[in-house]
């Protein structure tokens, strides 16, 4: 007996400049996953397209395979499966726009389903909460929109909205990986004072000016003194990228998650291929080649397109 599930995972944006760990926003670039299972052969099998299809392997660290079982283990007693995932790959990886996060969410989606759990929104982000570590991707790639997250006691909390700003995002990515693990290396484990202060500030005043409209303040309020400073070595021609974007017409360019890509916040009345050829264009004078993407804010989240049981 088979059954199967297909699933729709946008990609995310995590920090928002001045929000580390607790801010992000879903995307409109998506990856699709359908998970089959079987009880009638075993093992693992996987097909990959699009971006990074020569870089993923069905096994046990895959984490869309990871994902699914550590949910599906918990829920069933069915144990040995044939678990065959498809996947349809939008989102680049180790680039900062939530890539392991969409396969985490699908994974878990897809077992809740499948095992006929059914999981709520909330349920779910627990589980991905505790498979990712911190809610600040996981929580815009389930619900959709702007999300504001944190933890008390290991559970985690999310506050969802839709910005009455408009916005358009220009996600300029470089052909270069960067691990998250590296990018948290780079960050001082104490901060100055000040510096605390300056970003919670600008949390609260980003916070307040996308759901006030109020983009002129943008400038300011995507400021950051507590990762980007310290990341910024690791993104060859970061300064120079920012202020391409910014002369280009936008509001203000941060790194997006824990980067590669730079992330450019714009007026829908700007020239977004005006802005994203300028960064490109920045990188490329660095020694650095890139692809931008102009997104809109995704404000449904994960969507289940399909379920055979």
């Amino acid at each position: 007996m088979k059954k199967s599930v297909t699933v729709r995972v946008p990609a995310t944006s995590a920090n928002c400049g001045p929000g580390f760990d607790s801010l992000g926003l879903a995307l409109t670039l998506y990856n699709e996953f359908t998970f089959t299972v079987s009880d009638e052969q075993y093992g693992f099998s996987l097909k990959v397209e699009g971006e990074g299809k020569d870089s993923f392997h069905a096994s046990g660290r895959n984490m869309a395979f990871a994902s699914f079982l550590s949910l599906w283990n918990k829920l069933t007693d069915h144990r040995r499966i044939g678990l065959d995932v498809q996947m349809k790959n939008q989102v680049p990886k180790s680039r900062g726009l939530g890539s392991s996060s969409t396969a985490i969410v699908a994974g878990v989606t897809a077992a809740s389903i499948l095992s006929g759990a059914n999981l709520t929104q909330d349920e779910i982000l627990q589980e991905a909460n505790k498979l990712e570590g911190h809610p600040d991707n996981v929580a815009p790639a389930i619900y959709g929109g702007f999300t504001i997250s944190f933890q008390e006691n290991g559970v985690a909390h999310t506050l969802r909205t839709i910005p009455k700003m408009p916005l358009q995002f220009i996600a300029v990515v470089p052909d270069m990986q960067l691990s998250t693990h590296l990018a948290r290396e780079a960050i001082p484990k104490v901060i100055a004072h000040p510096d605390a202060v300056f970003n919670a500030s600008r949390t609260a005043l980003l916070t307040a000016a996308l759901l006030e409209d109020r983009p002129e303040l943008l400038e300011f309020a995507l400021e950051d003194k507590l990762h980007q400073p310290y990341r910024a070595k690791l993104i060859p021609g970061l300064p120079e990228v920012f202020a391409a974007g910014k002369a280009a017409g936008a509001y203000q360019c941060i790194i997006s998650g824990s980067g590669s890509t730079l992330l450019a916040y714009a007026s829908p009345e700007k020239d977004g291929d005006a802005i994203g050829k300028a960064m490109v264009g920045a990188f490329a004078s660095c020694g650095q080649t890139a692809v931008y993407h102009i997104l809109q804010l995704n404000t449904k989240g994960t969507e289940v397109l399909h379920v055979e049981l």
